[in-house]
């Protein structure tokens, strides 16, 4: 199958200007210019990542969320519901204080992690023991077992650098820099092999532990970066389980190691709430001409919440709700219907957005694209044909009409190829729907904000979420004013090199509707 990478957009850019590509439409014109000259992004960001907060499913933040952009929506005349898709653990954050009280009094930088069971508001207080260090096999293991009994037990590896790669890289020779990269492949070697003959693995162990009595757990999941830690959620049933910044978890670590045994006192508050309803915020502008042909603009709307959920998907969301309100103020008929789609529960396997799809055929069957951004704040760079074998006529016609200034930056891969899992806009694929995903700039995401403790509105770039805006804006309003539908025709697949099979289309999936039980 021939493959077309996205140069035909240097093309456009050596034969129109910026003014010839839109050629004078004056929807689009308008769509920039209120975009640029006044975005509400910046309020709409501060009022989802600082008012509303993080958006855990199952979360009260996370109802505050959905009932934050129904009213948003309102504000601006755009009609917005939620659409219950399930039940999860109810659950709901308290205040975590982690102390460690001898040798000396020093406050520790760290939280409960997700779903964690509430400690008492006198807290747990208890000496820290390590792992052991040259497990022979599991029987050993057994017989060390009791020694955690009221203890607080540290779980993760000592990193042996709290650097991250690019400032050794930077400042260190290159023989140093190889020596503490080996050194570090040795000992996270070394580690694994070790919880390995335990007989369990780093997660098994950890209610292994909670049974022999331990008093609580102590983790830290280093994002090698300064200062963040991914957040996750607790496996722990009665004891609190705590992620330390790096820092403080290689103090702790070396002190309990040389003998000087440190202990703290952990206030790990939180509430069960019981089973409660899981939504999907769903916003719609009924189209005039075909309102049974849809465009969804799409974006999880729930996070981890170690953070506030900016980078994800906080920004995707600004760029969903911000798109909505440019089309509304300039394209108030469109011809076809445009949704926007909040889904929640992603994180936990696209739960909210593969609901919508079993629970929406009649969308599904008259998609005409779907756009959906989901992984950080940065300028959209990549946009795939998602394996449809004629992408190429229709999204390079839309993209005709987005400015040079934006187009430039972004490479294109016709006809690309499905996803099978990753973000929301796989879910409609699954069902082979035309949805694509606009794939946007690093912006150091996968280390410094994807689910950690650092995902919080100061990393916003807003001059890129803009840009995405008016891209995902101007995409839609093409898409709905195209006379014609979108081929969903599917390439062939290439064979699998590791399997020696052809590789098939995805197949979809039914939604985890009652996730979230202990």
């Amino acid at each position: 199958m021939k493959q077309y990478i996205g140069l035909f957009l240097i093309a456009f850019a050596f034969s129109h200007s910026i003014t010839n590509a839109q050629d004078k439409n004056p929807v689009i014109e308008n769509i920039i210019k209120e975009a640029n000259e006044n975005s509400q992004l910046e309020n709409i960001g501060h009022e989802l990542m600082d008012l509303v907060g993080p958006r855990l499913v199952g979360t009260p933040q996370m109802l505050n969320a959905h009932n934050w952009a129904i009213e948003k929506y309102k504000s601006w005349g755009i009609d917005a519901k939620k659409e219950k898709w399930g039940e999860w653990r109810g659950w709901e954050r308290g205040i975590t204080h982690i102390d460690m009280i001898e040798p000396r009094v020093q406050s520790l930088r760290g939280t409960q992690l997700a779903w964690n069971p509430s400690t008492s508001s006198e807290g747990v207080t208890a000496e820290v023991i390590v792992l052991p260090e040259n497990i022979k096999d599991s029987l050993s293991f057994q017989d060390w077992l009791p020694n955690v009994k009221g203890k607080l037990v540290l779980v993760s590896m000592k990193q042996p650098t709290g650097r991250p790669d690019y400032n050794w890289e930077e400042f260190a020779t290159e023989e140093s820099f190889q020596k503490m990269k080996d050194d570090r492949d040795a000992k996270t070697k070394v580690w694994r092999d070790n919880i390995s003959k335990t007989g369990y693995s780093t997660r098994s162990i950890i209610p292994v532990l909670e049974d022999a009595g331990a008093a609580g757990i102590v983790a830290s999941y280093w994002s090698r970066g300064f200062g963040v830690n991914k957040i996750f959620s607790a496996r722990t049933k009665k004891i609190p389980t705590v992620d330390l910044e790096l820092e403080d978890y290689g103090m702790l670590y070396r002190l309990a190691k040389s003998g000087n045994t440190p202990k703290l006192k952990i206030v790990a508050e939180s509430k069960e709430l019981g089973r409660v309803p899981t939504f999907n915020t769903v916003a719609e502008i009924k189209g005039s001409e075909k309102p049974d042909e849809y465009i969804v603009l799409s974006a999880h709307f729930d996070s981890w919440d170690g953070g506030t959920g900016a980078t994800d998907n906080g920004t995707g969301t600004m760029v969903m709700m911000e798109a909505m309100r440019l089309l509304k103020k300039y394209y108030p008929n469109p011809k076809r219907t445009i949704i926007a789609g909040h889904w929640g529960s992603e994180e936990q396997g696209l739960n909210g957005s593969r609901a919508f799809v079993e629970d929406h055929p009649e969308v599904v069957d008259g998609l005409q694209a779907l756009f959906n951004q989901d992984n950080g704040t940065g300028r959209v760079v990549r946009i795939s044909g998602g394996g449809f074998l004629n992408s190429y006529d229709y999204l390079s016609r839309w993209l005709y009409a987005v400015p040079n200034d934006i187009t430039q930056h972004i490479e294109t891969t016709f006809p690309g190829s499905p996803a099978g899992g990753g973000s929301d806009y796989a879910s409609f694929l699954a069902k082979g729907a035309p949805a694509f995903s606009l794939s946007s700039l690093n912006w150091s995401y996968w280390n410094y904000t994807w689910h950690t403790n650092r995902d919080t509105y100061d990393k916003i770039v807003f001059d890129d979420v803009r840009n995405n805006a008016i891209l995902t804006a101007i995409l839609t309003y093409m898409a709905s004013e195209d006379s014609e539908k979108t081929s969903r025709e599917k390439i062939v697949l290439p064979m699998n090199p590791r399997t020696g099979k052809q590789r098939t289309w995805p197949t979809p999936r039914s939604p985890n509707r009652d996730g979230g039980r202990n």
